[in-house]
């Protein structure tokens, strides 16, 4: 029985162990092609994984959740979750293509028949970059029912005026999704009413509306700054009905949750490996580091936590893929993945101890990586808010 059935009782049911072997072995085989120097070079010189995403496009691993019928796999999202967990697993980083997973189920939810022939065919094939997702605002933050992007309709297109800010790979996409407000905040009746879905041609906006400032930042994220100045996006590009924009965006963060905690648990992997190599080979005063408490209780924690966060994952998706309510369980899932990510990274760099703090041993840059995780795409604190208001019943903290 896989995450998307149901048994007679109407339960949903999770596989246990290592699922999607085939899939996961193809995932290594390519990742195998770009070892830690390939993604210290990227991280020195602040380029895109070009090649790498190029290579797991070709081999449709970022259609693989995109239906059949509009040239995708058709696999459900714990597939996605598996592609996306064996990339980090390996060492790799699969932020320079993740959004593209869950950046598509706007659009095939939401999105009319026409845009879908028009667009899934060739992000399924990797002929269209779908990558860059334009919500965050330099006042606003997670705010997002307060951001200010307006676009005015001036017949058949919108006119729009603003500014984003951390829109990764918004330089490497053909497309991005775009949140504006399309009705004035004082002129509605909820603050989540009157944002709007655009999908904005890259290859067009740029440098005739849209002007793109890289941020120079902790890790290799390709993220930029978004200025529009009197973009014409054309109305046959607004996904759904305007006004509804909020909530479509809010119907993929589910998906988002589930395959960002994918990610974590394979840094959790990499990390344990790591470290618990290191501890087993590595021999101080006559002895294997390992064998000290101080060295391998952090590692045997770390894994508990691992192991544990993996089951939310498991129990988020399979939910998901039911058509069930998931919200707590895809923030659990998010939070916790995230957060035994970061208490590997950092058992694997007391283990590594000095040499973890050298470049060639590749422990610094996914340390730098994973901390991202707590962070975004939405912070822990959001997400215990979330618990506390959405699960417990309790004020809304903010």
């Amino acid at each position: 029985m896989t995450e998307t059935q149901q048994d007679t009782d109407g339960l949903t049911t999770m596989t246990l162990g290592e699922d999607y072997p085939e899939i996961r072995e193809s995932v290594r085989a390519i990742c195998a092609n770009y070892p830690g120097e390939y993604w210290r070079k990227l991280d020195a010189n602040d380029e895109y994984a070009e090649e790498f995403v190029t290579e797991l496009s070709q081999s449709g691993f970022l259609g693989a959740l995109i239906p059949e019928a509009y040239g995708g796999s058709g696999l459900p999202i714990r597939a996605g979750g598996a592609i996306l967990e064996e990339i980090h697993a390996s060492g790799g980083n699969a932020y320079a293509c993740h959004a593209q997973m869950y950046m598509m189920g706007t659009m095939l939810r939401h999105g009319s028949e026409e845009q879908k022939q028009r667009y899934l065919p060739g992000i399924a094939s990797g002929d269209i970059r779908f990558q860059a997702f334009g919500v965050t605002e330099p006042t606003t933050g997670s705010d997002t029912t307060q951001l200010k992007t307006r676009a005015v309709r001036e017949g058949d297109h919108y006119v729009v005026n603003g500014q984003k800010i951390w829109t990764s790979r918004a330089h490497k996409s053909d497309l991005m999704t775009l949140l504006v407000r399309t009705t004035p905040a004082d002129q509605v009746k909820k603050r989540s009413d009157g944002l709007s879905v655009l999908l904005v041609d890259m290859k067009e906006a740029v440098g005739n509306g849209i002007e793109l400032r890289p941020i120079d930042a902790m890790v290799n994220h390709q993220t930029n700054e978004v200025f529009i100045d009197n973009l014409k996006v054309p109305v046959e590009n607004l996904i759904g009905e305007e006004g509804r924009g909020f909530r479509y965006i809010l119907d993929g963060m589910n998906a988002e949750r589930v395959l960002v905690a994918s990610e974590s648990l394979g840094d959790c992997r990499y990390f344990i490996k790591r470290a618990t190599d290191y501890a087993n080979e590595r021999v101080i005063f006559g002895r294997p580091i390992g064998q000290n408490q101080g060295i391998q209780f952090p590692i045997a924690r770390a894994y508990a936590e691992w192991k544990a966060a993996d089951l939310m994952v498991r129990a988020a998706a399979a939910l998901f893929e039911a058509g069930q309510p998931c919200g707590e369980e895809a923030n659990t899932a998010k939070l916790l993945a995230s957060e035994a990510a970061w208490n590997a990274a950092e058992a694997c760099m007391q283990t590594f101890g000095g040499f973890a703090a050298a470049k060639e041993f590749d422990i610094e840059r996914k340390w730098r990586d994973c901390r991202l995780g707590r962070i975004a795409p939405i912070s822990t604190n959001l997400i215990l808010g979330y618990i506390g208001q959405h699960v417990l019943g309790m004020p809304k903290s903010y």
